[in-house]
């Protein structure tokens, strides 16, 4: 999971028939073009390319994943995300072509098995990993690969997007809180490790959730959430 905060203030200043959008960051300004298009970001003095995941690209992920936090997973893993949610699996590729972050997200809804149970999930969006290398954190980088994924999720008509996020990763919560999103309910012993403290045997995660335009009234998410627990096996 991602374990940084951005701090990028987005501005937009003018629209084009290409629909181009201007970002004001703390290093400089950051362009952006068509949405349905790859995008091109001047980051410093490099240039970043924003596009969807590419098979050979896991081959370049050895920068994002060096995190002891991201959660990694076998190769066909990533393909099966690839083919079947091409637009949730976005990428950043630095100028000589190593790959400094990605999001890998899906849709779905809980079986049907679960449609009377208070924990059945309408269809919505998961974000599966995301993580920024070490080395391009705090340019913004993670706030665009998350609103690519939130666009396509709105395409897909998902309610909303959720992530699960260990408890005491304190800084990728308060990313994804700047985000916007809260703290739907707390899944205890989620993990089947503690990422700070070796005598735990487990760690609890925090499902967030960030609604989507599906969800205009707000239905699925809650202001308490921290207080809401559930079990690992109530979550699907």
């Amino acid at each position: 999971m991602l374990d940084w905060h951005d701090k990028t203030a987005r501005k937009t200043e003018e629209r084009s028939p290409v629909s181009q959008v201007y970002l004001r960051t703390s290093i400089e300004r950051h362009y952006l073009s068509h949405p349905m298009c790859a995008l091109v970001v001047p980051i410093e003095i490099a240039m970043a390319v924003f596009r969807r995941f590419r098979p050979d690209d896991l081959n370049r992920f050895s920068k994002c994943n060096l995190d002891s936090l991201v959660e990694t997973y076998e190769v066909g893993f990533y393909l099966q995300y690839h083919a079947k949610w091409p637009s949730l699996f976005q990428v950043c590729e630095d100028n000589q072509g190593n790959i400094i972050g990605y999001i890998m997200g899906k849709v779905e809804s809980s079986p049907d098995a679960y449609k009377r149970s208070e924990h059945h999930l309408p269809w919505h969006a998961h974000i599966t990993a995301f993580t920024v290398a070490s080395e391009a954190r705090r340019l913004g980088i993670g706030k665009i690969l998350a609103e690519q994924v939130e666009t396509a999720a709105d395409a897909r008509n998902a309610w909303f997007v959720d992530l699960f996020v260990r408890r005491s990763n304190e800084v990728a919560i308060a990313f994804y809180k700047s985000a916007g999103y809260s703290v739907f309910r707390v899944v205890k012993d989620y993990y089947i490790d503690h990422a700070t403290d070796p005598t735990k045997a487990t760690e609890d995660a925090l499902d967030m959730r960030k609604p989507l335009k599906r969800d205009a009234d707000r239905q699925h998410i809650r202001k308490d959430g921290e207080r809401y627990e559930v079990s690992r096996d109530d979550v699907w």
